[in-house]
């Protein structure tokens, strides 16, 4: 039973931990490129900021939408390989552990995207970039930090699967 409401809580909460990082993340992003959401996000997403009570409310949930996905995909995965471990506290540290690899490699990843971003001299063949930016360099930057983020978040999940299952072939 325990292990079940451990699998349940996981399919739940990862979504949720996801999207607050997300919301949290633009905040960020926001910070260092506003335009990034007034020239792009907003129109990507159909937002008004006013509709939400202000540009940072619309940010947050712009960043909450943008990965509560993400959280799903990892709970997919996470989840049913929690259940290799036979004891709750077990399965439950595993879950734990897999997760702070996978948004880990998603922080580090993001944040290399930005120092990526904020070297760039020109836009990359094939990126979208509005014409008449004020801070193209910040938007850039910011546009590199999420698509790198989201790769991290990809990259993170297989390195956490593939230290699940080494973990409990160790201990088998």
């Amino acid at each position: 039973m325990k292990r079940l409401v451990s699998f349940l809580l996981t399919l739940v909460l990862l979504p949720l931990i996801a999207g607050f990082y997300g919301a949290l993340h633009d905040q960020l992003s926001f910070t260092i490129a506003p335009e990034y959401f007034t020239r792009f996000k907003y129109d990507q997403f159909g937002f008004e900021p006013a509709w939400f009570g202000g540009h940072r409310p619309t940010v947050a949930v712009i960043g909450f939408l943008a990965t509560w996905w993400v959280g799903l995909l990892m709970a997919l995965f996470i989840a049913p390989l929690a259940l290799m471990f036979k004891d709750p506290a077990r399965m439950r540290k595993e879950i734990f552990r897999a997760t702070s690899i996978t948004l880990g490699i998603a922080v580090l990843s993001g944040l290399m995207g930005l120092a990526y971003g904020w070297s760039l001299d020109r836009v990359p063949n094939g990126w979208y970039l509005p014409v008449g930016l004020t801070y193209p360099q910040a938007f850039l930057a910011v546009g590199s930090l999420h698509n790198f983020g989201y790769a991290g978040g990809v990259i993170g999940l297989c390195v956490a699967v593939a230290v699940m299952v080494w973990r409990r072939q160790r201990m088998a």
